[in-house]
């Protein structure tokens, strides 16, 4: 199985790393500056193509680490020359743009997988686990979080809502797929925010240029008759990346935190400086191994092997629509039901 990644940014680097750890052949690397890709090519013996299209012709599977808004031309480029494709979340920017990507796979008899990294989390997976196993009994709350500071990188396309879809689409997409993959559909979505516009620190020194504060609540009812709260944002200092979740059912209660440790005790993250960090936050795991590694062993296996993937493509683009769906509510400031959103 031959592998190409475009794009050598944080989840390009961190993509490499974990097809290095399979069977897999990493041929090459692309991205739009030369020497990136050429520095990431070296470190694992793969070539730096040039262009796209040239990796395209010595690959089998192509996995694009790149903007949200280049997703859909590159996997339908994939899809056109035969080749299966791992996109990076979200799956798009908009529902239609989504359904194209997964209609030309489908046509093209090439698979798709969306990598919604959250569910190969071990506490994420034990949970979901426990609740479909009924070991919470009936699930009645969900409570998710997922806290991350301003992306501080250059050209900073994170912070311009055209590319990346804002926090709602980038970041606690992950949790609204949580959330729908544990307690079902959802009905009515509801999301207050604050916004607000701030330097990055060692804004000057990096030019990476101004971050958007951003953190927003969204409440969520399923058709199951759970009620999920979920909060997110990019407002936090340099350094700090939590998440947590609290699953409630009538038969127990289920509770995880990014920062738990052995001993019970309030837990002080001290503030890094913006130098120091990477520039886009990324979860972390004490474990052998990585969730990244293990979703890119399940998708080299599922791939090798034919069996299906533990997300599907559907499954993206229905949580991609909940983080529109919660845009929506913002917009307007009322309820929004997932089927408004075409």
């Amino acid at each position: 199985m031959r592998v190409g990644i475009v794009g050598a940014g944080t989840m390009g680097r961190v993509h490499a790393a974990a097809w290095s750890q399979t069977e897999a052949e990493l041929v090459g690397v692309t991205a739009l500056e030369p020497t990136s890709s050429a520095a990431l090519a070296e470190r694992y013996r793969a070539r730096a193509f040039a262009s796209y299209e040239e990796l395209l012709r010595e690959v089998d599977v192509v996995d694009l680490c790149v903007p949200t808004d280049l997703h859909c031309a590159m996997t339908l480029r994939a899809a056109a020359a035969g080749k299966h494709v791992v996109c990076e979340k979200p799956l798009a920017l908009s529902l239609s743009d989504g359904e194209r990507m997964i209609g030309a796979c489908e046509a093209a008899g090439v698979r798709l997988f969306v990598a919604m990294v959250v569910r190969f989390f071990p506490q994420y997976a034990l949970a979901a686990r426990a609740v479909q196993a009924l070991e919470l009994g009936t699930l009645g709350v969900l409570r998710l979080k997922r806290v991350s500071y301003p992306p501080q990188v250059l050209d900073n396309w994170f912070a311009d809502p055209a590319r990346s879809g804002g926090m709602l689409v980038d970041l606690m997409i992950h949790d609204l797929d949580y959330a729908r993959w544990l307690a079902g559909p959802v009905t009515r979505i509801f999301a207050k925010s604050v916004r607000s516009q701030r330097a990055g620190p060692g804004a000057a020194e990096s030019e990476a240029g101004g971050a958007r504060a951003d953190y927003a609540l969204v409440t969520l009812r399923h058709e199951s008759g759970a009620m999920s709260l979920i909060e997110g944002g990019w407002a936090h200092p340099p350094g700090v990346f939590r998440t947590g979740f609290d699953l409630a059912g009538s038969s127990g209660v289920l509770e995880w935190r990014s920062e738990d440790t052995e001993t019970i005790r309030p837990y002080l993250y001290p503030t890094a400086d913006a130098r120091d960090v990477a520039g886009v936050g990324v979860p972390t795991s004490a474990l052998l191994e990585d969730p990244y590694s293990a979703e890119i062993r399940h998708v080299y296996e599922a791939l090798a092997s034919g069996a299906p993937f533990r997300v599907t493509a559907e499954e993206a683009l229905e949580a991609l629509r909940l983080a529109l769906a919660a845009q929506r509510s913002l917009e307007t400031g009322r309820p929004v039901h997932p089927q408004e959103v075409a």
